[in-house]
């Protein structure tokens, strides 16, 4: 095959996995939350057989579906974006990386603020839009930078752009991201930028991520290596910290990103192009929005076919999601879950592979169809 490309519908679970409770998950699952709205309406990612996937009894399902599918099992130890797009790319992290339900150390905040002379406020879990609505008028009063995490290994830097320029909050994260290392080394650093005036504050598409490096060698390093290209679409690129990418198309939005999907289409490359679609995470997960996320798969789903048909005859398209994030749970959190995976080309027959152990599969998968050695946990998947 000449082209990958590969979409992660991020956070689109569908059901919780046999260790779910040992993640504070009891009967999670994103995909059947947002099937209950009245604007589901995916009729595309019905025909390649996301309803006939293990234990998605609650979709239609179809007997001539179009793609190969199969139920992933996560065997890394975590739930958020970092370790999901790790394993994605072939890398098993059996040690969670940090939390800090109550806060950062002392050590930690005393040299952020040191090194970024700049005060710090908050500096506890929280939800991304209720902090800055509980800490914005102080930060705007004061100038002082509100740090916050949530129930993933995350630093997060939340910070009006008429008080700190974006720029500059980048650099803030880029300290961070120096500092948090060994036992502190958090999945990612996020720059959490927003505007308005008090009380109606909103966070910015300026968002940015600073991830810690994959542990091991990655299938998207592998490709790079041996000359293939790797284009990043969307927050891949901080995802795996620029790593193994040729190219990046840095995207706002799920709009932006399906454009950039479109676009690559009409480019020779030779390789893969990884692409993240945020929107279903950030924007209605984290923010229990049932209705808003049916209305961004549906989205989704309506562009869907433009893409297909628009395919070489040597172009994979893998679908697949990194985690769950179940709008109907108590929490705003990540959610622990298996995840879908569909993989379609003009020319292969539909088949279900029932549940398979690891994400990794789709690694060693996209190795296989070019060629390349690259070692994982599973094994490659024979279209």
């Amino acid at each position: 095959m000449k082209r990958v490309f590969l979409i992660v519908l991020d956070s689109l679970g569908i059901g919780a996995l046999p260790d779910s409770l040992q993640f504070g998950d009891k009967d999670v699952n994103t995909l059947h939350a947002i099937s209950r709205s009245k604007y589901f309406n995916i009729p595309t990612l019905t025909k390649l057989g996301l309803g006939n996937i293990d234990s998605v009894s609650y979709l239609t399902k179809v007997s001539d579906f179009k793609g190969v599918i199969a139920r992933l099992e996560e065997l890394s130890c975590g739930k958020d974006t970092t370790i999901g797009h790790w394993e994605i790319a072939g890398v098993i992290s059996k040690k969670p990386l940090p939390t800090y339900p109550n806060g950062f150390p002392e050590e930690i905040i005393r040299e952020f603020e040191e090194k970024t002379h700049k005060k710090v406020i908050c500096n506890l879990p929280f939800s991304g839009t209720q902090v800055i609505k509980e800490y914005g008028e102080q930060h705007l009063k004061s100038g002082d930078l509100i740090v916050y995490t949530s129930a993933d290994s995350v630093f997060q830097i939340a910070a009006h752009e008429k008080i700190v320029p974006v720029k500059d909050l980048y650099g803030y994260c880029e300290i961070a991201r120096n500092i948090l290392k060994g036992e502190h080394a958090v999945g990612r650093v996020i720059a959490r930028p927003f505007t308005g005036d008090f009380p109606d504050f909103t966070r910015t598409e300026n968002r940015k991520d600073f991830s810690v490096e994959a542990p091991k060698k990655t299938v998207l390093d592998a490709l790079s290596a041996e000359g293939y290209d790797v284009i990043s679409v969307g927050k891949i690129s901080d995802i795996f910290a620029n790593r193994g990418i040729t190219q990046a198309f840095r995207t706002h939005n799920n709009k932006e990103g399906m454009e950039n999907a479109i676009s690559l289409l009409k480019q020779d490359f030779n390789g893969l192009a990884f692409i993240n679609l945020v929107d279903f995470d950030m924007l209605y997960g984290h923010r229990n929005d049932a209705d808003g996320y049916a209305k961004a798969l549906s989205e989704f789903d309506k562009w869907l076919p433009s893409f297909l048909n628009n395919l070489n005859e040597d172009d994979v398209l893998i679908i697949t999601a990194d985690h769950g994030c179940d709008p109907s749970d108590i929490s705003t959190d990540h959610t622990r879950e298996y995840v879908p995976m569909i993989i379609y080309n003009k020319n292969i027959s539909g088949k279900n592979l029932g549940t398979v152990k690891s994400f990794t599969c789709i690694a060693a998968t996209i190795a296989n169809l070019f060629n390349i050695s690259y070692d994982t946990y599973a094994k490659p998947i024979i279209l």
